[in-house]
């Protein structure tokens, strides 16, 4: 399955196209699941586990794979489902989320679709937040769901959201206080979206939210047809790159080839880590790329746009 996964100029061509790949699985019942393969470092048979006492249940145990210790996480459990069973025959999805390498134990593994995100949908309404489901789409007549493995993370080992006191520039938070400077943040993930939102909020920014690409894109041009400066009403666009409807990379790409949006600084926040995710933001012309979650990081890139606007009288 490892070499199924293609190569990184393949993979790399779908940046700017509004397409992704889905890597297809099974748990303990016949509903499939997807998840991006950009996310997918390889897929093994699982090797034998080694316990974690005291461990979160949802943490099967520590695998050893090619000198490195990596927890694998029981999907069916960290989903609120029965634990996967004869874990011999089930395989592990070796996945990079937020800097973190971990494995996925699933079922089965079925194969690889090549789909337009236009095709991938937000969960029907009256999902409720409790859920784990970020996007659905319809393959062969059966529908897929994309879930939110930021949720499960966080859920499974939280995020520290502590802002060091090095990384607060009290001056800059004076300065976007008294003249309530505002952001727009772009995730389809609720806990992702809520993370960036405090974050922003405790440098003295308010937040506007977007459940994906087209939701902000519309927005933005709805201020434009106003007759509104968009880059007085937003100090930054703060995106995800992986959204139903429209990926991070084409909202950025949307924005900065209409001259009344190019002037927006564009940061691509994503779980999504490599090195290829540097060539791939040149390539669409974000202004800076940051891989989830580092506040302290965050913090400091909306303060350096506010001693901008202070500069710049804006």
């Amino acid at each position: 399955m490892t070499g199924t996964l293609g190569n990184l100029d393949q993979r790399s061509s779908l940046v700017g196209q509004n397409r992704l790949e889905l890597l297809l699985y099974k748990l303990n019942s016949k509903q499939v699941y997807g998840v991006n393969v950009f996310k997918v470092k390889e897929v093994l048979q699982c090797p034998k586990l080694t316990e974690l006492p005291q461990s979160n249940q949802v943490i099967r145990g520590i695998a050893h794979i090619r000198g490195h210790a990596i927890p694998v996480l029981d999907m069916g459990l960290a989903m609120g489902g029965p634990p996967l069973e004869d874990i011999d025959n089930c395989l592990v999805i070796i996945s990079e989320f937020n800097m973190s390498v971990q494995g996925f134990l699933v079922a089965s593994v079925e194969r690889i679709v090549n789909l337009d995100w236009g095709k991938i949908h937000p969960p029907p309404k009256g999902t409720g937040s409790g859920n784990y489901l970020t996007a659905v789409t319809e393959i062969d007549n059966n529908i897929v769901e994309i879930i939110d493995v930021e949720k499960i993370l966080s859920e499974v080992s939280p995020v520290d959201e502590t802002l060091t006191d090095e990384s607060i520039n009290h001056q800059a938070i004076e300065e976007a206080t008294e003249r309530e400077l505002s952001i727009l943040v772009v995730d389809d993930s609720n806990v992702a979206r809520k993370q960036i939102q405090r974050c922003a909020e405790k440098v003295g920014v308010n937040v506007q939210l977007a459940n994906d690409g087209k939701e902000a894109l519309d927005h933005l041009n709805e201020l434009v047809d106003e007759g509104l400066d968009v880059k007085k009403v937003y100090l930054l666009v703060i995106s995800d790159i992986e959204m139903p409807e429209m990926d991070g990379y084409t909202l950025t790409a949307s924005i900065k080839m209409n001259p009344k949006l190019s002037g927006l600084f564009v940061l691509l926040h994503t779980s999504l880590s490599g090195i290829f995710n540097e060539k791939m933001v040149e390539k669409v012309g974000a202004d800076d790329f940051l891989a989830k979650f580092s506040p302290d990081k965050l913090a400091s890139i909306i303060q350096n746009q506010v001693e901008k606007a202070r500069q710049h009288g804006s």
